[in-house]
């Protein structure tokens, strides 16, 4: 076979393998820019090389032949290292660019990323960026996302991680509540109080606590209250209408702290084992680590440098 028709083979059977995603010739021409006439003829002049029908069409669908599946099936996963490697050399010059897919807690992305991304994206104009929101454990390797955040204990040793910054717990209410129901001065005083928790087991809901003051001392104290909800977001909402004090991660209460619509309850005794102490950036370990992904790490570390609870003063 002339060096000619070897290249126009590899055209055709990639366009082959587009036709298989796509599963009709309108889109599979669409996907690739050209017309469907195009992408027709295409097809037939690989079944004729072939020398065997390849797709199989009627009036209302398109399909691969056994033949066609099998040229598919032996060929996908080197069109798809191609283009892979193809986009490693591209992501080595110029400013980071692409699709960028990242998934993240619901409560912390409405909070504290979606806010922060418009001048992300303003500074990297070429990167595009599709947000998953999920508060689900996903497989990044098999979902396909470039970057997770994770509000966890410990980065997974599976993954590459970097920390993005400490977080902590603290507790809040209303200053309405709090002048309608009193200050609790212990922990021992939440007994008598309305307590807005995260269900975490079957069993009685529970609040510990350590002394910042006597560092020897902690407390555990079982909670009850008018709602419990598996969301910081709820919580803090439930807070914010004066139903009780509510334990909460730093990023759900930062904003209604800074703002005086909530003050910490019980500042001198420090929640343990609520919510997990860091924020990870985390992703499947790679060769190549896609300047867009750099770029937003670096990004988030630096906007989040400091923490939550900067410029809030315990009351």
């Amino acid at each position: 076979m002339k060096e000619q028709k070897i290249s126009e083979l590899w055209t055709h059977l990639h366009w082959l393998t587009v036709l298989a995603e796509q599963g009709s010739f309108t889109a599979a021409a669409t996907r690739l820019g050209v017309s469907k006439a195009a992408m027709s003829q295409h097809i037939a002049d690989l079944e004729r090389t072939a020398g065997v029908t390849l797709v199989l069409r009627t009036t209302r669908s398109v399909r691969l032949s056994e033949a066609g599946q099998r040229l598919v099936d032996d060929t996908r996963t080197q069109f798809e290292q191609i283009a892979q490697s193809f986009a490693e050399v591209r992501d080595q010059v110029g400013v980071p660019r692409g699709l960028l897919r990242v998934t993240a807690p619901v409560a912390f992305a409405r909070q504290q990323l979606v806010p922060r991304l418009a001048t992300f994206l303003q500074q990297y104009p070429e990167v595009r960026l599709e947000l998953d929101l999920s508060d689900r454990i996903s497989s990044l390797a098999t979902e396909g996302f470039d970057l997770a955040i994770r509000h966890t204990v410990a980065a997974p040793d599976t993954h590459v991680a970097w920390t993005l910054c400490a977080t902590r717990s603290v507790l809040v209410a209303s200053p309405a509540y709090l002048q309608s129901r009193g200050s609790p001065m212990s922990p021992e005083d939440l007994l008598m109080h309305s307590c807005l928790h995260y269900p975490r087991t079957q069993g009685v809901p529970a609040w510990t606590f350590e002394s910042l003051v006597a560092l020897a001392d902690r407390i555990t104290i079982p909670v009850s209250g008018a709602l419990s909800a598996n969301n910081s977001e709820a919580l803090r909402e439930a807070a914010l209408t004066h139903l009780g004090i509510a334990l909460l991660p730093d990023f759900s209460a930062q904003a209604a702290l800074l703002s005086g619509q909530l003050v910490q309850v019980l500042p001198h005794w420090k929640p343990v084992g609520a919510f997990a102490g860091q924020l990870y950036a985390i992703r499947p370990y790679s060769a190549h680590v896609p300047r867009a992904v750099t770029a937003f790490v670096a990004y988030l570390r630096e906007a989040l440098a400091g923490g939550f609870m900067a410029g809030i003063e315990a009351v």
